[in-house]
């Protein structure tokens, strides 16, 4: 009988990579199997160190702007979608260029550019700074969407004309805080147009909802995400509001902190939609190690979607 403390582990189910995450790693993929290295991401193709750091390894160079690739190199834009003033410039450099933008961001990129042509001024819920939200944004000329980021700044928003109005949102946001904010919106607007779909995408919900479930029985949650992941910092917020106070980002397995799951005896893993599920793998090789393991999948639905590469890449 062994003498290391019990420990069991709850996996949320889904964790980890969506199809949005899974095609843009799949494009920056194919393209060095085509093309040959160096290839060049605007921005980290997705917000992960780890699948970062394995893809420069192969050969990608991560740039932060258009401006530093040279004229015979090749870029791909990344998985949040960019303003359209990039590919503008790529075209009139006459780069070769391939668009990973989620479909379901690109979604909302049309659902703003519909929403502008009937003439409304748009909100648009999510965290400034973040690429998606600045992708969204340069979808439209200057003034046309406005931010906002919580429920305060939806209260006290100042429409010019509330008749002509209309809200998109990020789509890696709490489920939530953001219904909170669009029936805030709503009350305040009630002229207010929505999009036909929710535009927080299914794996969020989906991560989000898994969390909620598994939360009340843990003693702890580890959450396996970078710290720039919207959707995995999400995960952890998630966690604390649904019975568990001593909820974790962490990178991977070295990330651990043991002192602080040193009297766990429920925990409780995920993974942000940008993560590998290697490296949950890791983590559970890592508690395999100190404690006596017992590991259950708690999953709240199967997901099936897959989403297609460019034509560029299938042709």
């Amino acid at each position: 009988m062994s003498d290391r403390p019990r420990l069991t582990i709850l996996l949320a189910g889904p964790r980890g990579f969506c199809a949005g995450v899974d095609r843009a790693i799949h494009i920056v993929e194919t393209a060095l199997a085509r093309y040959g290295p160096p290839l060049y991401v605007r921005h980290e193709i997705v917000h992960n160190r780890h699948v970062v750091a394995a893809l420069e390894a192969k050969g990608v160079i991560f740039v932060d702007e258009i401006d530093a690739v040279p004229a015979d190199g090749r870029v791909v834009f990344s998985a949040h979608g960019v303003p359209k003033s990039v590919p503008a410039q790529a075209r009139s450099r006459d780069l070769f260029h391939l668009d990973a933008t989620c479909p379901l961001v690109s979604k909302v990129h049309r659902e703003a550019e519909r929403q502008h042509r009937a003439g409304r001024l748009i909100i648009m819920i999510g965290h400034a700074g973040h690429a998606e939200v600045t992708g969204t944004m340069g979808q439209l000329p200057g003034g046309s969407i406005l931010l906002v980021e919580n429920i305060q700044q939806a209260e006290g928003i100042t429409i010019p004309d509330p008749d002509k109005l209309a809200y998109i949102t990020q789509t890696t946001l709490s489920v939530d805080d953001t219904g909170q904010i669009v029936a805030a919106l709503k009350r305040r607007f009630p002229a207010i147009h929505g999009p036909k779909q929710e535009d927080i995408c299914y794996a969020t919900t989906n991560r989000q909802q898994a969390v909620k479930t598994i939360a009340p029985r843990c003693d702890a949650v580890i959450v396996i995400g970078s710290p720039n992941s919207s959707n995995s910092n999400r995960l952890v917020e998630v966690a604390r509001r649904n019975g568990c106070p001593l909820a974790m980002l962490v990178d991977g397995a070295a990330d651990l902190d043991w002192t602080r799951l040193a009297a766990v005896s429920t925990l409780g893993i995920t993974a942000g939609a940008s993560a590998p599920e290697l490296l949950v793998e890791e983590v559970i090789e890592a508690c395999r190690k100190r404690f006596d393991l017992t590991v259950e999948e708690v999953s709240v639905t199967v997901e099936d979607i897959e989403f297609k590469l460019p034509r560029a890449l299938v042709v």
